[in-house]
């Protein structure tokens, strides 16, 4: 092994090799990685699908977006203006050039042509001179143009191909589908462009004390994984086939997971224990491979991964909401990410680039003297920011915790226990804060949430500040 080289972990076990009693905890950044890995693993033999450009936002590249024409694709007026021919002062013609309309005749030398930005520059012109930069006279006989400033040659005329020629690369695969993106792929020729399929995914929830409307009474409570998993998974990029209520009966789970067409089935509970816990036997009976069998992270220690064969995995989620998430960070966003997105070099255990990744600038700093959560330059880069306050940590787990962004800085928010969404719910991040907690000022990781989340600015007078970080429950 290389200096520098994280090492390979063991191969996974079957499941039925590893005792139900307890779990043989990954660390977290290991957890993640290994998600990624196999992620990827199954992406290689994912054919990608051609989509109209309509349907391609927020997409990433399957293959390199190559110019299927020159651009522009004629030499064309980059100003309102005269099209000349030679040097002035030049004869105007009568016609005009219009965008989209045919081309004028070609000029000879000493003639001039009014035309419109984008226009196809006549046959013979050397130049285009803007209205504001010339004269016409007199008023009496031949029409002349007269330049009011000197004319160079080929001036604000857009020459076939300045742009890209035919057969050029503009983005390579991977390359994330924004707007300017579906723009320039138009602009280039395409109708469709190919990305990757949509990861068809399946949630099983599990649970007899679930209600699916209505209050909460007696020993019953209302399904919050339901409602909220659907919506995340498909923010991650899947396709959501069906949210399936399956309660505490391990004979159905066995059949949804074996029958299931999806290339992932997220489960939610089961995954201890206890004396419903069929997640572990269900795989055990399926003959499943775990390869993540509880993480060192809190909340969500409990949280499991599962390749069912070939191409077909099984993220084991903890019950509790807020662990929940905290499996839905860990084990299923990455391996969306990895069978969305061309694979690309992991990020090892610890989160930093690669060896041969650029290091990444320092982020300036705020005026303050604070420095912005930083964006990450590369696919895998994680999000940074100092924390406002200090949080107490797991002495040996990674703890995950809901924060907002704040001048510069990111709150620790109040309801981050793991049966609680309140905290999430208001929540701009999830702050990755290492074993044994993180003083007030230390930089930690943020773990982006899938939808558009606004920084707080400071203002004059204070709104309610965001109440500080519980510390104490790790479940």
């Amino acid at each position: 092994m290389t200096p520098g080289q994280p090492a390979t972990p063991p191969a996974p076990a079957p499941a039925s090799e590893r005792g139900h009693g307890h779990h043989r905890a990954t660390p977290w950044p290991e957890a993640r990685a290994l998600a990624a890995r196999a992620g990827a693993g199954a992406a290689a033999d994912r054919p990608p699908v051609r989509v109209p450009l309509g349907q391609a936002l927020g997409r990433t590249l399957a293959e390199p977006l190559r110019a299927l024409t020159d651009l522009p694709s004629f030499d064309s007026s980059a100003m309102d203006g005269w099209a000349v021919a030679g040097p002035g002062p030049w004869t105007v013609r009568e016609e005009s050039v219009l965008a989209g309309h045919s081309g004028a005749a070609a000029l000879a030398s000493g003639e001039a042509v009014r035309i419109a930005t984008g226009a196809r520059v006549p046959a013979g012109a050397t130049a285009v001179v803007r209205t504001e930069h010339s004269r016409t006279g007199p008023v009496a006989g031949p029409v002349l143009l007269h330049p009011l400033r000197e004319v160079v040659p080929g001036q604000d005329i857009r020459p076939r191909g300045q742009e890209c020629r035919t057969g050029d690369e503009l983005l390579p695969a991977g390359s994330l589908v924004g707007p300017a993106v579906l723009g320039l792929a138009a602009a280039a020729g395409y109708d469709e462009i190919a990305v990757p399929a949509r990861p068809r995914v399946e949630v099983l929830v599990l649970g007899d004390e679930l209600l699916t409307a209505g209050l909460p009474r007696e020993e019953l409570i209302r399904d919050a994984l339901g409602p909220m998993l659907g919506p995340w998974l498909t923010a991650l990029g899947a396709e959501v086939l069906a949210t399936r209520r399956i309660g505490d009966d391990a004979e159905a789970l066995y059949e949804a997971v074996t029958t299931s067409a999806a290339e992932l089935v997220v489960t939610t509970g089961g995954t201890a224990a206890g004396p419903v816990d069929h997640v572990h036997r269900v795989l055990d009976k399926a003959g499943a491979t775990l390869l993540v069998d509880g993480v060192k992270v809190r909340p969500g220690h409990p949280m499991l991964l599962a390749r069912l064969d070939a191409g077909r995995h099984l993220v084991g989620l903890p019950g509790n909401p807020l662990a929940a998430v905290s499996g839905l960070l860990t084990l299923a966003a990455p391996l969306l990410a990895a069978l969305t997105t061309r694979p690309s070099a992991p990020t090892p255990p610890g989160g930093t680039a690669p060896p041969s990744a650029p290091t990444p600038p320092s982020p300036p700093t705020a005026p303050g003297g604070t420095a912005p959560p930083s964006a990450p330059t590369a696919p895998g880069e994680p999000l940074a920011a100092p924390l406002r306050d200090g949080v107490q940590g797991h002495p040996h787990d990674t703890r995950l915790v809901p924060v907002v962004h704040q001048d510069g800085l990111v709150v620790p928010l109040h309801y981050n226990g793991p049966a609680m969404l309140r905290g999430i719910a208001a929540a701009d991040a999830m702050a990755v804060v290492p074993p044994g907690g993180a003083e007030p000022g230390r930089r930690v990781e943020l773990l982006a949430l899938p939808w558009p989340t606004e920084p707080q600015a400071a203002t004059a007078t204070p709104v309610s500040p965001p109440a500080p970080a519980q510390g104490a429950c790790f479940t």
